[in-house]
């Protein structure tokens, strides 16, 4: 269908004509980062965060598109500028313009709405809601394309959020021969930046320096790919990523290098949020360092910034990073309100994996805890956490019973007694217990029910498995390869 409208002003361009070159031209320029140029595209039609697009003349189908792309501004622009209520304005907007692409049943336009919709539930930190709508599009979408792969990204991005790498992994490697498929440069960088974060977080003791150096790699090729795309803010992302590894690596003096590059090129379009995301990685370098003090303040600074954001999962990293920094510091009191209000922030928007770390970095950065506390945290992390992969949490989980144990095996005081008396205590080891049977059951299904394979996952030999499973979880004795006899030799 052809749209026509009176002319607009002096141009050839209709009135519709010329607000679909705008929207397309301002969301060309998101792509690459230049939020302030594409609000001054959009100028003529929108005048400010907060306001409704003008609409006035224009066809339905014109009207739904400015209406979706100046949610899709709001989204951006407002998590930079931490903007209250921007995501709910954004997700309002793009909801409206998504209405008329259900009513002509147009799937991928309406798809690629829903994307983005999600992707503001995201920011918020509403993982379990991205995570549904996301999945609601790509199912509704048969076609393959640049709106699948930003959609199938997004999911991947979620589920790293949510601590779910191994699920992460599967969506970008299942879905190669699409990506292959794409020419556009920032949708090719966004799979290798995601790609490597999940390279990074499903490392293990025996493949840990093959995995980082591949993250690396990957990383770079991100960063080639957001450079032709003249993308700043991803560029900036990126190296804040590398950063991230080489501290994995030991490699403070050029993670700081990697770190002061990322924090010129936000600082350089004046992003607040991401200029304070990166201080929050530099901040956990400084801590791996042992430079404390100066740990604490740029941590400090990055949680003040984030508060005002809107963006709780952000917020509640960088609360983490700040408690760790107070507990070595010996700032007991201030670190034990950290990680309690960083569990707090997380549990509003639902991010359970996220106030599972705090939780968990609360056992295990403060000593001499009560045991009520020490109990209640770790058993709250084991709830919380109990969906989550990674090696590297088991690693810590294990370490951190140990520390609960020992809590719990020392003599009570005198209030303690009494706390007990009155209050019973819910069963410790019994929770241990199911959380090791979950890990368990959970690498036994990713190797197919192959123990040795289950055991090196775990970081176990195969005897040491085989009696954990035979002695404490008999019930997942179904779920091994059956023990197949070798025929002798002859």
């Amino acid at each position: 269908m052809k749209i026509t409208s009176p002319k607009h002003h002096s141009s050839h361009l209709t009135t519709n004509e010329e607000a679909l070159k705008k929207c397309q031209a301002a969301l060309e320029k998101r792509d690459r980062g230049d939020y302030d140029g594409a609000r001054e595209v959009m100028r003529p039609l929108w005048k400010r965060i907060g306001e409704r697009p003008e609409l006035k003349g224009l066809h339905a189908s014109v009207s739904a598109e400015v209406l979706i792309c100046v949610g899709i501004l709001t989204s951006w622009i407002g998590s930079k500028e931490e903007l209250e209520d921007a995501q709910e304005v954004a997700k309002n907007l793009i909801t409206e313009g998504m209405t008329f692409y259900e009513s002509i049943s147009d799937v991928r336009k309406e798809t690629a709405a829903r994307a983005e919709i999600a992707y503001c539930y995201f920011r918020e930190g509403a993982l379990n809601e991205a995570r549904t709508m996301l999945t609601e599009a790509l199912q509704k979408l048969t076609t393959e394309g640049n709106t699948k792969a930003r959609a199938l990204l997004r999911l991947a991005i979620v589920e790293c959020a949510a601590s779910r790498y191994d699920d992460a992994s599967k969506i970008l490697t299942d879905n190669v021969p699409l990506f292959s498929k794409i020419n556009n440069h920032a949708i090719i960088g966004a799979y290798h930046n995601q790609f490597a974060m999940v390279l990074r977080k499903l490392a293990t003791p025996e493949n840990r320096n093959e995995y980082l150096q591949r993250a690396l790699r990957s990383y770079e090729q991100a960063d080639t790919h957001f450079k032709l795309a003249h993308n700043i803010v991803f560029r900036a992302n990126v190296k804040n990523n590398i950063g991230n590894v080489l501290r994995q690596l030991s490699r403070s003096q050029e993670a700081h290098g990697y770190l002061e590059e990322a924090r010129r090129l936000a600082a350089s379009i004046r992003n607040r949020v991401q200029t304070a995301e990166i201080d929050d990685t530099r901040a956990q370098v400084l801590i791996a360092e042992g430079r404390l003090k100066e740990a604490e303040a740029v941590a400090g600074r990055a949680v003040k910034v984030l508060a005002k954001s809107g963006q709780q999962c952000l917020l509640a990293d960088a609360l983490i990073t700040h408690g760790i920094a107070l507990a070595r510091l010996g700032r007991t009191e201030g670190a034990q309100f950290t990680f309690q209000r960083a569990i707090a922030v997380a549990q509003q928007v639902d991010a359970l994996n996220k106030a599972g770390l705090a939780a968990l970095s609360l056992v295990e950065e403060l000593d001499d805890l009560p045991r009520d506390t020490a109990h209640s945290a770790f058993h709250r992390a084991s709830e919380w956490l109990a969906n989550s992969q990674g090696h590297d949490l088991m690693r810590r989980f294990t370490a951190a019973a140990e520390k609960v144990f020992a809590v719990l095996d020392r003599e009570l005081t005198a209030e303690e007694a009494t706390e007990e008396l009155f209050n019973k205590p819910c069963d410790l080891q019994k929770e241990m217990l199911r959380y090791e049977g979950a890990l368990v059951k959970q690498a036994l299904a990713k190797t197919n029910g192959r123990l040795t394979e289950a055991a090196s996952q775990l970081s176990l030999s195969y005897q040491a498995l085989a009696y954990i499973i035979e002695g404490r979880h008999k019930v997942l004795l179904k779920d091994r390869t059956p023990i197949r006899r070798r025929s002798p030799k002859k």
